[in-house]
């Protein structure tokens, strides 16, 4: 039976904002029935998969939990759209604050990405997108579980634990990327081969980077300042 399936048909009733009893209505069977599809109890026929997808606009691969997207596709790097890229998506309507962070991050982090294309190493590049990506669903996650009324089958992993999980995950990476960048690889990974291109001054990241390079050292001003690291005791 298809895991995805049950947490998926209840998330597309819920948030269409309908009973049981009308959805089950609409695609001809019991409420009973239905019941026991969302709750994974019984496995639906190929018929009633499609009609579930006609009835939600959906694909089958959705359903199936096989494309993370509505339409099934399954995005391509050309089809990723710049963060740069103008559209209602990046329309900020609470301020300057907003548009400030999401700034200095994307600024930031283009400079981090550049370096790590010039360390030429995957593992690490691994480690460190799948670090910052962790960090992004943890905070998407908080954001979208202050409102009760979003429902919690947009993910699979429960909300009683996601963060614990999430931020165990993250601290591996973490320490896989130190151990990379530390010339000593955990888990057999490969080290970086050339050092030199990763050599760093300020002078040379307002070089490098003339666009970016004040928003990085804005934000790790403003990261450190946030630490509030007491420093070395005066005597």
């Amino acid at each position: 039976m298809n895991a995805d399936f049950p947490r998926i048909l209840t998330l597309l009733r819920k948030e269409r904002g309908i009973s049981q009893k009308l959805a089950a209505s609409n695609l001809g069977i019991s409420q009973a029935l239905l019941s026991h599809y969302e709750k994974g109890i019984r496995e639906c026929g190929l018929d009633f998969l499609l009609r579930c997808a006609d009835f939600y606009g959906v694909s089958c691969d959705y359903l199936l939990g096989r494309s993370p997207d509505r339409t099934g596709s399954q995005i391509t790097v050309e089809e990723i759209p710049e963060p740069e890229q103008v559209g209602k998506e990046n329309v900020f309507r609470a301020g300057v604050l907003p548009v400030l962070n999401k700034k200095l991050i994307a600024n930031s982090l283009n400079i981090l990405f550049d370096l790590l294309a010039k360390s030429n190493c995957k593992p690490l590049i691994n480690e460190v997108s799948s670090f910052l990506m962790l960090a992004v669903y943890r905070m998407f996650r908080l954001v979208y579980s202050a409102n009760p009324r979003n429902q919690n089958a947009l993910f699979t992993i429960p909300d009683t634990v996601s963060q614990q999980y999430a931020d165990a995950a993250m601290q591996i990476h973490c320490a896989n990327a130190l151990s990379i960048s530390k010339g000593d690889p955990a888990a057999e990974m490969e080290k970086i081969k050339d050092l030199e291109p990763l050599a760093v001054t300020t002078e040379g990241l307002s070089k490098a980077y003339p666009l970016f390079a004040s928003s990085l050292l804005n934000l790790i001003q403003n990261a450190e300042t946030r630490v509030n690291y007491p420093g070395p005791s005066k005597k």
